[in-house]
């Protein structure tokens, strides 16, 4: 399963060698250089954690994190700062940071870090299923894939978070019809082709590999 970390760093030099640290790692990585961007990017796409430089022109990672806290956001925040004393940490994580890296800094000190966070993260989020470079968020019923939005419908969304629920498991149509349509449903004997059709279109853009494999004769599986 592939992370997807947001960047924000006004310092181009150094946010482009954390993103290509990081994209070495496997991560997705997305990145902004203000912090209002920043604050956008993560509303419109909330990633699996977020990376913040704290002194920024206009607003700074300290009021973006805020920000984000104020509306319900849970995403784990890594501040990064040259400010090192004590009170200096105190008010990064009272705005609601999650860790705090002093510059200069280590870059396995920052990967064991996000490993860490979003390790936790995922423990403390059952709401939060991930696969690859696909996210479902079940309590905001909002689901991701490379940062972008895909809009599902209701029993689409049922069939994603099936699937999404037993990763790498074959599961059959007898499963499927009994967990997302209910032992009662007496529609068409095809309605799962249908709908994973339906899922594959909305997934899948060019050039990204197929997560829903077909079993012949059996069902479906998602597979890496």
């Amino acid at each position: 399963m592939t992370a997807t970390i947001l960047l924000v760093e006004d310092e181009e030099r150094l946010a482009r060698f954390i993103e290509l640290e990081l994209s070495s790692e496997g991560y997705n990585i997305n990145v902004a250089h203000d912090g209002l961007t920043g604050l956008t990017m993560a509303r419109e796409a909330p990633p699996d954690l977020l990376i913040l430089d704290w002194m920024m022109p206009g607003m700074t990672g300290l009021e973006v994190c805020r920000r984000l806290r104020a509306t319900g956001s849970k995403v784990p925040v890594i501040l990064l700062t040259a400010k090192d004393e004590v009170s200096d940490r105190v008010a990064g994580l009272d705005a609601g940071a999650d860790d705090y890296v002093v510059k200069p800094f280590s870059i396995e000190e920052l990967l064991a870090r996000i490993r860490a966070h979003l390790r936790r993260n995922q423990e403390d989020n059952p709401d939060l299923l991930q696969f690859e470079d696909l996210t479902l968020n079940r309590r905001t019923r909002e689901v991701f894939r490379n940062g972008r939005t895909i809009e599902l419908t209701a029993k689409e969304f049922d069939l994603l978070d099936y699937l999404l629920s037993h990763p790498r498991q074959v599961i059959t149509r007898d499963q499927i019809l009994e967990k997302v349509w209910g032992y009662d449903f007496m529609g068409d004997s095809n309605i799962i082709e249908v709908y994973v059709r339906y899922l594959r279109l909305k997934l899948e853009e060019k050039g990204e590999k197929r997560l829903i494999q077909t079993v012949r004769g059996v069902g479906y599986v998602l597979r890496d």
